[in-house]
């Protein structure tokens, strides 16, 4: 099928508007509260419909303060203490139930590797992990003569850290670029995606850089009213559309408003309805012929957010997504408050998508560049 003329596919930009950091705080006055994320699942087309059809999106009390909640001030942590604490559920997870593994076993032979591979399988570090180091295992044990588990256990941490070594081009910068760095980030509805928009615009304007934020998930009234929230909070500008407009119209608005303004960096929040692919594969593809139009060799990166609580689940978004749109990179949310970190190597070995990015709390500060060293050593500081 052709591709509909350039002319067609660009609605009329003066009805977007550029919410400049002054003006979003009347507007969220007005607004209802912000309703609050919930991890979509996946759900048959025909609940999607009933869903999609609703007119009105109804916004629980409470949310919008505490999206603007003032924090006290906080003892300033190091970036090696941010992970120690985020992971420090993974750690003490992962670490009791290998603890209990080593105690319960006397001698190693064929029944101690089928349950030392189920036990990682149920660390989240994925079915291709846990029977790739398992093999591993049987190979080094053969190789070093080992009657013991204990002996072992100095083996199980190395492959572990070997995952992030083995490839000399596993690029975990981010792309920046010396004039405009567009940032496209997709992902489901509440895996963070927005506030991790919000926070990064707060890291990056701290850094001195002009940045602007493009609210695209224009079917979901929800988000459009958060990430403006988020640019009054961190002081600055969000283009926004008419309600349920064309999100590429938005997007070409805001590159071409980023452009004109000498923005050094643009993120683009678009909708997560991973339950139609199809629509979501055309809407995704159209935005991307949009920013293109306007910077060629953007965008720069295009990041998937994950939501590391769900464990296999993230996992499988971060394999449907990929089917959908290349993606560069990781951002992964809601570290701290899950056992379930082990997805990241999961992601690492399966996929081979860098995580870029990471959530390491609710603090507006707890977000940071992805370092798999740090990551590495705050998962197994300690374990055994």
């Amino acid at each position: 099928m052709e591709e509909t003329p350039a002319q067609e596919e660009l609605p009329q930009v003066s009805t977007e508007e550029v919410i400049e950091p002054e003006a979003v705080e009347e507007t969220a006055q007005e607004e209802p509260e912000l309703e609050a994320d919930e991890l979509e699942q996946i759900q048959e087309p025909e609940e999607i419909l009933e869903e999609e059809n609703q007119e009105t999106v109804e916004f629980e009390e409470g949310v919008a303060s505490e999206v603007v909640e003032e924090e006290p001030p906080q003892v300033e942590e190091t970036v090696q203490e941010k992970y120690d604490r985020s992971l420090k559920k993974t750690r003490t997870g992962f670490g009791a139930r290998l603890n209990a593994f080593f105690a319960n076993f006397r001698s190693v032979d064929e029944e101690f590797f089928e349950e030392l591979e189920e036990l990682l399988i149920m660390s989240d570090v994925g079915v291709q992990v846990a029977s790739n180091l398992t093999e591993e295992l049987r190979y080094e044990a053969k190789l070093e003569n080992a009657k013991k588990p204990d002996a072992l256990r100095r083996v199980i941490i190395e492959k572990l850290v070997e995952l992030y070594e083995k490839d000399g081009n596993y690029d975990e910068s981010i792309h920046f670029q010396d004039g405009l760095t567009v940032m496209l980030f997709v992902g489901v509805n509440g895996v963070g995606k927005t506030t991790s928009i919000g926070k990064l615009a707060h890291r990056y304007k701290q850094a001195g850089k002009k940045v602007m934020l493009v609210a695209a998930d224009t079917f979901r009234a929800g988000a459009v009213a958060q990430l403006a929230e988020w640019g009054r909070r961190v002081d600055v500008p969000v283009v926004t559309g008419p309600e349920k407009a064309d999100p590429a119209s938005v997007v070409f608005d805001g590159m071409e408003r980023a452009v004109a303004e000498g923005i050094d960096i643009l993120m683009i929040d678009t909708a997560g309805r991973l339950q139609n692919k199809d629509n979501l594969m055309a809407e995704l593809e159209k935005i991307g012929r949009i920013i293109k139009r306007v910077v060629p060799e953007a965008p720069h990166e295009t990041f998937l957010a994950l939501d590391a609580s769900t464990g296999q689940n993230a996992l499988v978004q971060a394999k449907e997504f990929s089917k959908i749109t290349p993606l560069t990179g990781i951002v992964l949310t809601k570290i701290d408050g899950t056992a379930r970190g082990g997805v990241v190597l999961a992601i690492r070995e399966e996929l081979n998508i860098p995580v870029k990015l990471i959530g390491f709390g609710e603090k507006i500060d707890d977000i940071g560049e992805f370092n798999s060293e740090n990551f590495m050593k705050g998962l197994l500081e300690g374990l055994i």
